[in-house]
């Protein structure tokens, strides 16, 4: 692979690459200057910045292959972007690379009420895909805070949840297929029309990949249809273990809430002062607990859950009375992340999933690193299936601020691992989490990974550095060293 940084302050190299895009797409199509290319710096994750070479925004799918084997040609590295809204850093742009923009490829090219399908282009927002099929009754069911703005494209490469996702799963159990190109511009399909395609499953490979294996162009999503009725209980706790605890008895009882989130108290509060949501704010936490299903079904979940959480100590029960009400306690949960943003300049969104039953030491776990660090955070959790969003305040401003704070997330992520769990839920690894890679695997799994990416890309110029530490790397981070010792493989320092 071509030295990128050193390419990226030669002026000719940038100027034989925008020449031959030029090529590719029209010359609206193709952003160079400083002032179009820095928006693109960055995703969600706005902690680390890099702007790049330029950005190409094709129409057609024909317009994306060219790009693409233009890019494989020249030996220039490629990140495809979608909405921008990930939190881990994955669309952040490679120094002398190329951002590949697929926000025009915005379009529901069919719906088929009787399978209970549609299929869309990568750029199609997913709560518009919601709106689409309504008329049907139906409804797309991932439903990630960021629904409004985030798109389809980015949430089969970070396979997005949402807080229904406990009972009607992550993208992944709501996607047939996936269709695109790999690097080099050779299409690819992976899934099919059906439930099961022939040969290997390939599917589950594209994702949660983060763009490291293919260019997501057009996705097969299913539809869900809608329930009868919903209605959500606001759970009130005097402690953050009660809390913790209902969680965990509420999925031994054998309930299947369609959602199950979590809040601290300084969370609820900043939810309450940005939507009021009707949030009390004199609980330590709050869970809100959803059922749906058909009125006689809703009817016997809800005493179920309202019994579980009194002998589980709540202290006060909200139901609910209508479909505006339960929209405004969903509201809150939500609104959580702008709602952060109002308390500090700058906020570090963390992503680790935990077994259930350690939600509470989880969350004492944190007030400990909050003294250690002397940084804030709050808390809100995708408590049903354990995926915890802690939210590290800080001033990016202050170097001392940002450092600690990468610190405290990393602590965060550490201790996930040693509770049972993995180091990310549903924003995914990108930049944010690499070295906590190296905590979690082992040098045999790492190794792996970068075998498998490199039977799909092969130059490794798609979405370079993002993921996959090399051991090199884990060596380098003190005390995130890889799991079992660092060994010898040479495919995992190639790139």
């Amino acid at each position: 692979m071509l030295n990128t940084p050193a390419l990226a302050q030669d002026p000719q190299h940038k100027q034989r690459v925008i020449d031959a895009l030029h090529g590719c797409v029209p010359s609206y199509s193709l952003l160079y200057t400083p002032e179009d290319t820095t928006p693109y710096e960055c995703d969600g994750l706005t902690a680390f910045r890099t702007r790049p070479l330029c950005v190409v925004l094709p129409q057609t799918e024909e317009q994306v292959q060219k790009v693409l084997q233009t890019c494989s040609k020249l030996g220039v590295p490629v990140v495809a972007r979608g909405a921008g809204t990930g939190l881990s850093g994955g669309a952040m742009p490679v120094q002398g690379g190329v951002v590949l923009s697929l926000a025009k490829f915005n379009q529901i090219l069919s719906i088929d009420p009787l399978h209970k399908t549609a299929r869309v282009q990568c750029g199609v927002r997913n709560l518009a895909i919601s709106e689409a099929v309504a008329p049907y009754n139906l409804y797309y069911a991932p439903d990630p805070s960021s629904q409004i703005a985030c798109t389809i494209g980015g949430n089969v490469a970070e396979n997005s949840g949402g807080v229904h996702c406990l009972k009607y799963g992550l993208t992944l159990h709501n996607v047939l297929k996936v269709r695109g190109f790999l690097m080099n511009g050779d299409p690819i399909t992976f899934g099919s029309d059906t439930l099961d395609a022939p040969g290997l499953d390939t599917l589950p490979l594209v994702v949660g990949s983060e763009g490291m294996l293919a260019v997501t162009l057009e996705v097969t999503v299913k539809l869900t249809p809608k329930p009868e009725l919903a209605r959500c209980i606001m759970a009130s706790f005097k402690t953050v273990r009660e809390a913790g605890n209902a969680v965990a008895q509420l999925i031994a009882s054998g309930i299947t809430p369609a959602g199950l989130e979590m809040m601290d108290q300084r969370m609820t509060a900043a939810a309450e002062d940005f939507v009021h949501a009707g949030y009390d704010l004199d609980a330590a936490a709050i869970l809100l607990c959803e059922s749906d299903g058909t009125p006689e079904e809703v009817e016997e979940e809800i005493a179920r859950m309202s019994a579980v959480l009194s002998e589980c100590g709540a202290s006060k029960l909200s139901l609910s009375q209508n479909e505006a009400e339960r929209l405004k306690f969903w509201s809150g949960r939500k609104n959580a992340f702008p709602a952060s943003g109002r308390m500090s300049p700058d906020y570090m969104c963390m992503d680790s999933t935990i077994p259930r039953k350690r939600l509470a030491d989880m969350l004492e776990a944190i007030q400990e690193m909050e003294k250690k660090h002397d940084l804030r955070c709050v808390n809100v959790f995708h408590a049903g299936d354990g995926n915890l969003h802690p939210l590290i305040l800080f001033d990016a401003s202050d170097p001392s601020q940002l450092h600690r704070a990468e610190a405290f997330g990393a602590d965060i992520l550490e201790t996930s691992v040693a509770f049972g769990g993995t180091i990310t839920g549903e924003h995914g690894v990108g930049v944010e989490k690499i070295g906590s890679m190296c905590v979690q695997f082992t040098a045999e799994e790492l190794t792996q990974m970068q075998r498998l990416k490199i039977a799909f890309d092969p130059t490794g110029l798609l979405n370079p550095g993002k993921v996959i530490p090399t051991l090199n790397r884990c060596a380098e981070g003190g005390k995130m060293l890889v799991r079992g010792g660092l060994l010898p493989h040479p495919e995992l320092e190639r790139f």
